[in-house]
């Protein structure tokens, strides 16, 4: 999938000088998530539906160290 012209962003929590965090952009029947500090390096792409079920997940504490 050709993500070269995704509008990518950030979290708003992440903070304005945030170069260590995850950027994610959402094209037609796609989630790209990358690397913020490797711009042109490679994409994981997620069908929009398990995009949502881990941000869901997460937000639920799923994730959260034991």
């Amino acid at each position: 999938m050709d993500l070269t012209q995704a509008t990518w962003f950030k979290s708003s929590k992440s903070g304005p000088n945030c170069d260590n965090c995850v950027e994610v952009a959402y094209v037609t029947g796609a989630v790209g998530v990358r690397d913020s500090k490797d711009k042109t390096g490679p994409a994981l792409v997620f069908a929009p539906d398990d995009w949502q079920a881990f941000v869901a997940r997460a937000r639920g504490g799923a994730f959260g160290r034991s």
